[in-house]
Parts: structure tokens; sequence; C-alpha cells
């Protein structure tokens, strides 16, 4: 139904959501809905002739928008809590788990938060590219299920907390999804100000990838309150302070982001929590998806200590040794997600974010 269409009578009767499956208890939802945000326009050279519908010229394309998905519970908390995924991924990696469990998503919406899911530009549902790329069909599941510490294909982490079910794996598989254009942090940073002004005053949570224009978001959007990453790719240092690159076995190797002082400054008067998993060493590994996150790890380290310095309030969180064991790449869609949205419920709670 076209919500303009909705009556304010309509409204106020409000939508319950009960089904067993979907939440661990009844939810009434006061509004939700979609929309795009941010993105730009295109114009081809030459002139638009209307009885010439193969020829181009003079056509625009609208692209390199967000896509959003929001939902806002009866008696929500202040601050929303705006969602951004990681490489591969697309919104549906907060939602339902692939083994049919809550995601973050619907957690923090039993929570009583305010949840904006969202879609970054040239990926799921934001598809639309203003930049050419060729989507390849490289099979790569046994690249993402190691690099994702799930284990070693095709043998799992003995403490991973993952279902062994192949059908749930073939669930999670299938969340990849590929970039329609070639990925662009001032393209996603740009979008998710736009989101943030939607949203509001937000809380950010992101995820691998999401991370690097998540920090730059926090830093140019006054309505993000306060950051939330999950095992992020990149972290930022002030200009002259990015540490050299630590050598991994892994292929992706872990990069500081340079920024000028003011901006550094400016994310970390924020509050800034980083989560990560299990089965990262200490020590280096030619086992890549262990090694990859534990350079990152490190350079997580160096993060905060470099904000410390500047009177940051940035936190990491290391899983295990909270009590929190088992831990894969997607900890919010692993067995014990519950405790996980718990923990940073704390944390919130304990920032006075939740009022």
């Amino acid at each position: 139904m076209n919500k303009t269409k909705l009556s304010i009578a309509m409204l106020a009767l409000m939508i319950s959501f009960s089904k067993a499956d979907a939440f661990t208890h009844p939810v009434t939802i006061t509004d939700q809905g979609s929309f795009f945000a941010g993105g730009t326009v295109v114009t081809a050279d030459g002139e638009y002739k209307k009885n010439e519908p193969l020829n181009f010229d003079g056509h625009t394309l609208h692209g390199d928008h967000a896509y959003v998905f929001y939902q806002i519970p009866k008696d929500a908390h202040k601050l929303a809590l705006v969602f951004l995924h990681g490489a591969g991924q697309s919104g549906k990696t907060w939602e339902t788990t692939p083994d049919g469990r809550d995601g973050f998503a619907n957690i923090f919406l039993e929570k009583k938060y305010k949840t904006y899911v969202v879609d970054q530009p040239r990926r799921g549902r934001a598809g639309r590219s203003t930049v050419a790329e060729n989507i390849s069909a490289n099979p790569d599941d046994q690249l993402w299920f190691n690099t994702f510490r799930i284990g070693v294909w095709p043998d799992y982490y003995e403490n991973a907390a993952v279902s062994r079910d192949p059908k749930v794996l073939d669930q999670f598989l299938r969340q990849m999804t590929p970039n329609t254009g070639v990925f662009d942090n001032k393209v996603i940073t740009s979008a998710m100000i736009e989101v943030m002004k939607k949203s509001g005053d937000s809380i950010l949570v992101t995820h691998s990838q999401g991370g690097g224009p998540g920090w730059s978001t926090a830093v140019s959007s006054d309505n993000v309150k306060a950051v939330v990453a999950m095992e992020p790719g990149a972290f930022p240092f002030p200009k002259g302070e990015v540490p050299e690159v630590e050598k991994t076995s892994s292929p992706f190797p872990a990069q500081g982001t340079e920024y000028s002082k003011e901006d550094f400054l400016k994310l970390i008067k924020k509050p800034i929590i980083v989560y990560f998993g299990d089965n990262i060493p200490d020590e280096p590994t030619d086992n890549f998806g262990q090694d990859n996150w534990r350079v990152r790890q490190n350079l997580a380290v160096k993060f905060m200590e470099t904000a410390k310095k500047y009177g940051g309030d940035v936190t990491i969180v290391k899983l295990p040794e909270v009590g929190i064991k088992g831990n894969t790449h997607f900890m919010f869609a692993d067995l014990n997600n519950t405790d996980i949205a718990e923990h940073l419920e704390k944390w919130i709670k304990d920032r006075k974010l939740d009022r």
C-alpha cells in the first residue's frame, strides 16, 4: 500500500508482528517504509530525440544512491540505529540470519530502537551505478568461507558459533552480491550523509568494508552521535601518523587511512566501540583467513591508542576476552548474536545514548 494513502486512523492502529519465526516477541511498529538517499544524475552528450527510443543521446541516468528500509517501533529511543554492511553484502546481512533467527535489525527493533538498514550505492537494491563495471562470475565461495573465519574449507573451526547444516551454509553464501560499479568511498559517504539526514540523530553500525565510509560519514555528519564498528576493514589516523602496513599472508593488507588532524579530532569526540570475534591469532600465521584479521586487529589497537592520546573515547572489544566465544566475521548473525547485542546495548546505556 502506498504510504501516502494510509489514513491517520490506520497509522494509529499500528502494525503488530507476532510471528514466532520473525520476532522473539511481538513488536508494535508505528511506521515503516523505504527510500533512496543521495546519488547523482548524469546526462549523455547530444540532444534527446523523442522518436528514436534506442538513441541514448541526451538521456539521463539516476544512480549512485543508497537504498534504505526503516522501521520505527512504539515508544522508540531517541537515537536510531543505522546499519551499513560490508564487502560482498547488502542490507540482508542485518536481517534474518541464515539459520532463520533474528538478525540485529530485529533484535534492536525489539529493544525499541528505530532501525535503518542500508544497501550502499552500487550494491543490492541500490545497484544503479553511473560508472560501468564488469561483473565476474568467478567461483569464490571458499575464499570467503576462509576469510570470514568460518573455518578452512571444507572444515569449520571447532568452536565456530555457526550451524553446520549445509542448508544454512547455502543460505549464507547466497547473501554474497557483486558491486555493480567500482567501490568508491566518497560515493558511499556522500549517500550515507543523506541517509543520516533522513534517520536523524543516530548510532552508525558498520561491518567490515563498511567501516571505511562509516568513519568518513561520522566525520561529515553531525547526525552520527556514535559509531559501532564490527571488524572494520580500515581505520583512520591523523596526517603524519598513519602506521606502516604490517606484513601478512592475507591478500588483503590492512592499511590505515589518513585524515586531517581536524577531521580526526572531530571523529574521536564521538563514542566509538570496535568489535572483533574469535580465532584471531596473536602471531603471524600462514592461515590467510586468520592472518587477515590479526593485522586488522593490531591496526585497531593503534587507532585506539592514537585516539586516546588526543582524548578520544574508543573501546576495543575482543569477544573471547569478555566470555563470548566462537564468533566469525559475522558475529551479529552467529548463534550467540543475542549475547553480542546485549553487550552492545550495555555500552549504549553506559554512554547514555539510549535516552
